[in-house]
């Protein structure tokens, strides 16, 4: 079988000019040369990369194309952000680029837009932005792109490049989807690496399709900035349904009245003294006076039952 896909890889060779160099592509030599991964692509997948080489023009032998393949998955065929600015700049009607970063910081209401790939300390990157310039064209192309939607994630980490220069990968990642969408007949159906979108869910698109739909920059820059607010004030955190314990109700006794625990104590003084000197007369009266009447309303100190 192996045997027979080398037969046919030989036979595929295509032969282009590019800048007036002439460059010649074999089946074997983009399976053993120009593709990355951990698998073999098809012949299928071979002929797409021959084909968009040769009529986009594309030099693979200095990186302006290769291929990717990881296992089963479908293989994916990457141009790198110079052949964009390239292709773009061979069309006569290119008349230039700006592009930079969206930055949100707390305390200010709207987004600002950087030149460039800085951000301030004190600045949250949220996005990218681009605009094109055609000479043929009276409104140029613009694009406004969010980190959420574009940063390459490992394991739900960004991964090395992006986690490490973050601002200058979505300001490129701009610059690519501006140049393609003003220049479709030269950029059509070219991606580079970090604007190709994945086929599968991976963790990064999970999260944003529990976050709802994003219509504009603005509304990332409220989200983010609502993150922010609530990352830095701990007061504003509805506290857990777990961490809510039911309250234990607990009775409070009717405070003693100290004037009837006076009392009380003078006659019991009264009935241990009358006791030592000869016993009590149920039907004497103490000291000559009335019987005490028992207060109705008098707390019970003692369990009598």
């Amino acid at each position: 079988m192996t045997n027979e896909v080398s037969r046919k890889d030989d036979k595929m060779e295509v032969e282009y000019k590019v800048n007036g160099q002439n460059i010649k592509l074999t089946g074997n030599m983009v399976q053993n040369f120009l593709t990355n991964g951990n698998s073999k692509i098809t012949p299928q997948e071979t002929m797409m990369f021959l084909s968009l080489c040769k009529y986009q023009k594309l030099n693979p032998f200095i990186n302006e194309a290769y291929i990717i393949k990881y296992g089963s998955a479908p293989a994916q065929i990457i141009v790198s952000k110079e052949a964009f600015m390239k292709r773009a700049e061979s069309n006569p009607d290119y008349d230039g680029i700006e592009a930079g970063c969206i930055a949100i910081n707390e305390d200010d209401d709207e987004p600002r837009y950087t030149k460039g790939a800085f951000i301030l300390l004190d600045e949250t990157l949220v996005g990218g932005w681009a605009q094109v310039y055609r000479k043929d064209r009276k409104i140029p192309t613009r694009i406004e792109i969010s980190l959420t939607e574009f940063q390459k994630t490992k394991n739900g980490r960004p991964s090395s490049t992006w986690a490490s220069m973050p601002a200058n990968m979505i300001r490129k990642t701009a610059m690519v989807n501006a140049l393609r969408e003003a220049f479709p007949q030269d950029l059509g159906n070219m991606y580079t690496e970090d604007d190709k979108q994945e086929a599968s869910e991976t963790p990064k698109n999970a999260s944003q399709a529990s976050q709802g739909n994003i219509t504009n920059i603005n509304d990332l820059a409220k989200t983010k900035k609502e993150q922010i607010k609530v990352a830095n004030d701990p007061k504003d955190v509805t506290p857990k349904a777990e961490d809510k314990k039911p309250v234990q109700k607990v009775q409070v006794r009717k405070p003693v009245d100290l004037n009837q625990l006076d009392k009380f104590e003078k006659e019991q003084k009264a009935f241990l003294k009358q006791a030592k000197e000869g016993g009590i007369d149920d039907d004497a009266e103490t000291n000559g006076s009335e019987p005490v009447k028992e207060d109705p309303n008098q707390t019970e100190l003692f369990d009598t039952k």
